[in-house]
């Protein structure tokens, strides 16, 4: 298997939102070129592998509300870490509310290169009562800055949760079509089981992410700039969940919040994912799209129609402009849509264990799925046997 982060993101899907919102376009050979797996029954040999990935262009009000609300993750990520573990932390929920940093880990090292906010668009008291207390990482209460206290921080609720229910609602209109098309191609299939999934869900999770400068960036190293670690930002993983929504990327001047212009951004930082032929490839979505990404719990359901791949981040390599003194830190937004916890995990009828978990990418990157799922087995316990498996995971 090949490892070329210079392959072109052409292969990119795009599509346009009139024709996401409307019953009346059949999208299957679009869905089919971004998410299509080894089940998918009309792709050939000579075909592109997909990526798992498709964008959307003309999303109504989306790059406004992105650009209120991606900004302000510098303000958010500059503040006293003091503050921030007293008043925006929710160890309760195992950080999935609020402020987490070096919560998390990369094998067994905490990781301390990225920062996230989590919240729920959706709802500020997710399920009942009951369901709180036995799923306390997937039905959080919201944690939302004080922004009298934080005045650099006004309007970022409303920010939060107005791009957060554009990225949801889209979400919606796409699984319509996911569902469209996986009843063609297999029999069996439940109608409407991933769009009623979405619809109905008050699990959603926007994860806003502030990536710090990488430690040894300033070098004028040229042999060093060339063998980068490849996902030094964010690690090889696939989405566990349903279906990821993303805003895009901004880079910006970690010391001033400002923007930065294209020229000093390295080229070869950002999103990667790698296709079915084991390629590592590029993927830059366009600024005026919302990109979806698939999870593992869509390849089940449709019987491995639809593929999860996997995907990381990588960050400038050391020394590749040594013009440049600033110090270079990246936002992101990606949106978590799934379903209720307790949620089974059924294959379409006629499909076997092997075939759905062996549709998407062999590539030894991630843990194997037929490890972590067993058919019928629920979203929340699925998760847990996932996050356990990433822990122990050495690639």
């Amino acid at each position: 298997m090949s490892t070329n982060p210079q392959l072109p993101s052409s292969r990119l899907v795009i599509v346009d939102y009139r024709d996401v919102a409307s019953s009346e376009v059949d999208l299957s050979p679009y869905l089919e070129r971004a998410f299509g797996g080894k089940q998918a029954s009309s792709s050939t040999s000579s075909d592109p592998s997909p990526l798992g990935i498709i964008a959307i262009r003309n999303i109504p009000n989306f790059i406004d509300a992105k650009r209120k609300f991606l900004p302000l993750a510098h303000a958010l990520a500059h503040l006293d870490p003091d503050y921030l573990e007293r008043h925006l932390s929710d160890p309760k929920s195992f950080y999935n509310a609020g402020w987490s940093h070096g919560k998390e880990k990369l094998g067994e090292e905490p990781d301390f290169a990225k920062a996230s906010y989590y919240f729920n668009p959706i709802t500020d008291v997710p399920g009942t009562e009951e369901e709180r207390e036995r799923y306390p990482a997937s039905y959080p209460c919201n944690k939302w800055p004080n922004e009298e206290e934080v005045p650099q921080l006004r309007h970022f609720k409303d920010a939060a949760k107005t791009l957060g229910n554009i990225m949801h609602a889209v979400v919606i209109l796409l699984a319509k079509h996911i569902d469209t098309m996986a009843e063609r191609r297999v029999k069996g299939y439940t109608k409407d089981i991933l769009y009623n999934a979405m619809r109905e869900t008050e699990k959603a999770k926007g994860r806003l992410l502030y990536y710090y400068p990488l430690e040894g960036t300033k070098t004028n190293d040229d042999k060093n700039a060339s063998v980068a670690k490849e996902d030094n930002w964010i690690g090889w993983h696939n989405d566990s969940g349903f279906l990821t929504s993303l805003a895009g990327d901004l880079y910006i001047d970690d010391t001033t919040g400002k923007p930065l212009p294209l020229l000093e951004i390295d080229p070869e930082a950002g999103l990667y994912v790698t296709d079915q032929s084991g390629d590592s490839i590029h993927v830059e979505v366009p600024q005026d799209c919302m990109a979806v990404q698939i999870g593992e719990c869509v390849q089940i359901l449709t019987g491995g129609v639809v593929v999860a791949t996997p995907h990381c981040v990588r960050g400038p390599r050391a020394g590749w402009n040594p013009n440049s003194s600033t110090k270079v830190a990246r936002i992101s937004h990606p949106c978590f849509i799934d379903s209720k916890p307790t949620f089974p995990l059924t294959m379409p009828e006629g499909c076997s264990h092997e075939d759905v978990a062996r549709a998407g990418s062999g590539t030894g990157k991630v843990p194997p799925l037929g490890e972590r799922w067993d058919n019928g087995q629920t979203f929340g316990d699925f998760l847990q046997k996932s996050f356990e498996k990433y822990y122990d995971w050495n690639g």
